[in-house]
């Protein structure tokens, strides 16, 4: 079986390789010249565990392709992958400029019949508008050429899209047609062999599905961290008051652990974009403009800790910040909350240290030189007035407190991921504050 994927970036590239793996003919397309002849050299643009090695596997057997030209690409596919990016526009809208004009390319090029399916993350009814821009091509062409749309959304996280992508939860199709549901079970016959559910639905509630499940994830990051910060106040441990709650089967333990915020490329755009959608079809979704609003204020939180701490004085200190992406496995800096502590550290006039284990080149690419890049995480410990915790990496887990002391000028330590345990750190000699535990009237 040959597929189509266009667009070769984080879902793009990850949905090539696992169909790859997976036995699949794929063509992956970019307009990109740079990024397709890197691609062709094993030169990968993105970082996620594991997906190089698969990647250059499948491009040596033969089984994956890049290409720049969509015409090329289409020829012999039985479904083609629209998997292009969809940034915000201002207004928070999904803009899908890049996806239409994919449509508008295959309408162009289209043979025999094809179908055509989302993987980019779009809003409900997109499909519909993929549908028309090809029409309208094979009109102008005075072509009847039949083909299907369908939705397959992803649900991929970033530092474990692989096996997201091998061994899903559950794997959503929207389609209209006997014709396309049979394709898109054909595609999926090694999924369906080692019993991982798909669920084919119509195509606007598979659209609304991939919307939905980020909103309910997002809420219960927002809601997590709105109780954690209540808990300070009223001298409750949300560490506890999690493990509470989390043995409710009803509940559940993930996406329940308080922070300093959610980033990344999926959940901010994703709240966002629902909220437009709703706000144009005349109902306001208030819960997630809370949700929104949660999450803008926790990414200051960590910052606010440490400006009170320093009694509102932090021009000339020097602060060591541990960890830069979004999340862990990843160098994904989009929305990151390290991106809002920095740029509040830096308008107070202090100085910044960091290190993260992976993302230091793309912190590079967007901050330049307005700080500085330590070497490892000790590095940036040196002379430092307070280290920052921001990313949970693996390797911050366990680190050598005596040295962490003895480099820091001061012995403070804001945790933003609750990771470290505060008996622990009283006992090393650290002024330790955390989120959601009781130190709101502790501070300096």
């Amino acid at each position: 079986m040959k597929i189509s994927i266009i667009g070769t970036g984080y879902v793009g590239l990850v949905s090539g390789t696992c169909f790859a793996e997976t036995g699949v003919y794929v063509s992956c397309v970019d307009i990109d010249e740079k990024k397709i002849k890197n691609l062709i050299k094993g030169k990968i643009p993105i970082y996620e565990p594991g997906l190089e090695t698969m990647l250059l596997r499948n491009f040596e057997k033969e089984r994956l392709f890049f290409t720049t030209s969509i015409k090329e690409s289409i020829q012999d596919s039985e479904v083609v992958f629209i998997a292009v990016g969809t940034p915000p526009d201002e207004d928070g809208s999904a803009d899908l400029q890049h996806v239409l004009k994919v449509a508008t390319e295959i309408g162009k090029h289209i043979s025999e019949y094809l179908l055509i399916a989302t993987k980019s993350t779009v809003p409900v009814g997109t499909a519909e508008k993929i549908k028309e821009a090809i029409e309208k091509e094979l009109k102008i062409r005075g072509k009847n050429i039949e083909f299907d749309v369908a939705s397959n959304p992803e649900f991929l996280k970033e530092g474990d899209a692989i096996k997201d992508f091998l061994h899903p939860e559950r794997i959503v199709i929207g389609v209209e047609s006997e014709r396309a549901e049979k394709l898109m079970r054909k595609l999926y016959k090694p999924f369906l062999l080692n019993n991982h559910p798909i669920l084919f639905m119509d195509i606007r509630s598979s659209e609304m599905t991939k919307y939905v499940a980020n909103a309910m994830l997002a809420t219960k990051i927002s809601f997590m961290n709105d109780v954690a910060n209540l808990c300070e106040r009223i001298g409750a441990d949300v560490n506890l008051v999690r493990r509470g709650i989390g043995s409710d089967s009803r509940i559940g333990n993930k996406f329940i652990y308080p922070g300093a915020g959610y980033g990344g490329s999926c959940f901010p755009k994703d709240v966002q974009a629902l909220i437009r959608t709703a706000d144009e079809n005349d109902y306001p979704l208030e819960v997630l403009k809370a949700v929104e609003n949660v999450n803008n204020r926790q990414k200051s939180v960590l910052f606010d800790k440490l400006y009170k701490y320093y009694q509102g004085d932090l021009k000339g200190k020097t602060i060591a910040i541990w960890g830069l992406s979004f999340k862990p496995r990843t160098d994904d800096m989009r929305e990151a909350p390290s991106l809002v502590i920095i740029e509040k550290l830096l308008q107070e006039g202090a100085k910044i240290q960091a290190y993260d284990p992976v993302a230091m080149k793309e912190a590079e690419q967007r901050l330049g030189n307005t700080i500085a890049y330590a070497s490892d995480q000790y590095d940036a410990l040196l002379d430092a007035d307070a280290l920052m915790l921001v990313t949970e990496w693996s390797e911050f887990r366990l680190p050598n407190f005596k040295v962490i002391k003895k480099l820091l000028r001061k012995a403070v330590i804001f945790d933003g991921r609750n990771i470290y345990d505060a008996e622990e750190m009283e006992e090393h000699g650290f002024d330790y504050f955390a989120i959601g535990r009781n130190q709101f009237n502790q501070m300096v």
